[in-house]
């Protein structure tokens, strides 16, 4: 069983329907003991990195977080989903990240491109990434953040892209995995590395 963290934050729906079409019966839940039962847990999330730490402390569900990670549980951050994972965000200076993985999100700042970084991009992978395997070589995926991650050690970025410069854009320590990038909105692909994500044991 497959629970989708329910935390008011955006996009559950759509990650709850590409998991259905991979042939899944995902559980949206907040419910402590749901969570501790599956056997993956997808924290997803568009909006505010402030907000939605709020919103999970409100929920009161940090420390399960924690223990599922801790514990070894496959986990899939998504998005915001995968920024609360950090220490936290120039977004919210205010607002302390969970702190399971180290480093920071800073905001894009540039005078010509767009931001946020909205749409298709190409991602770099890195050899042995597992959720990442079988998508090819710098396959484009679906973006949508105004904030990028500098994460504090190099050997957890499984992907890197390019928007008015390099950035993190995807990450794994043991059974804990983080996208920038949308997967269930990154058509056949991007439920190929869903796919890859249900499969980890």
């Amino acid at each position: 069983m497959v629970a989708i963290i329910d935390y008011d934050a955006g996009n559950i729906k759509s990650v709850e329907k590409a998991l259905i079409a991979l042939g899944d019966s995902p559980v949206v839940t907040r419910d402590k003991e749901q969570i501790r039962r599956a056997d993956h847990v997808i924290l997803p999330g568009v909006g505010a990195f402030g907000d939605c730490m709020q919103h999970l402390q409100d929920y009161d569900l940090t420390e399960v977080i924690r223990e599922t990670i801790r514990g070894g549980k496959p986990f899939l951050g998504i998005c915001v989903g995968m920024q609360l994972l950090f220490e936290g965000s120039e977004e919210s200076p205010e607002a302390p990240g969970l702190g399971i993985l180290k480093g920071r999100f800073y905001r894009f700042r540039s005078d010509t491109e767009k931001i946020p970084h909205m749409g298709w991009n190409s991602i770099r992978i890195r050899e042995g990434a597992r959720i990442l395997r079988g998508i090819g070589q710098n396959p484009y995926m679906y973006f949508v953040h105004s904030y990028y991650l500098k994460a504090d050690d190099p050997s957890i970025v499984t992907a890197t892209c390019d928007y008015i410069h390099p950035f993190d854009a995807s990450v794994e320590l043991g059974n804990c995995f983080g996208t920038q990038f949308h997967p269930e909105k990154s058509s056949r692909i991007g439920l190929k590395v869903l796919k890859n994500f249900l499969e980890v044991r």
